[in-house]
């Protein structure tokens, strides 16, 4: 019998934790804002509008789910897109949302 599915079985119980870890509109935002490149953490803050320990919450989780990473360089800390591809997956859904 073939394999339907297109993972392992295991795999799709760490897929559901990257989906989980995106399923916050300002996690959203942070994937979207670093799709276009590295950001400091006061940058995303910023953009989110968000104190300092809520985005911190938001990129801990994201990078627990292996979505980003970080450099520091000096004071400042770096936040990087690991898996731009997860950003094609916000044109086809928003696609679908504006029909």
């Amino acid at each position: 019998m073939n394999n339907i599915f297109l993972l392992p079985h295991s795999k799709y119980e760490e897929l559901a934790k990257v989906y989980k870890a995106m399923a916050h509109p300002t996690r959203l935002l942070i994937i979207d804002a670093l799709s276009r490149g590295e950001r400091c953490v006061g940058e995303l803050q910023e953009m989110v509008g968000n104190d300092m320990s809520t985005v911190s919450k938001h990129l801990a989780i994201l990078k627990q789910a292996g979505l980003i990473r970080d450099e520091r360089r000096g004071k400042y800390i770096f936040y990087t897109l690991v898996c731009p591809c997860i950003v094609d997956t916000f044109h086809c859904i928003g696609n679908k949302l504006q029909e």
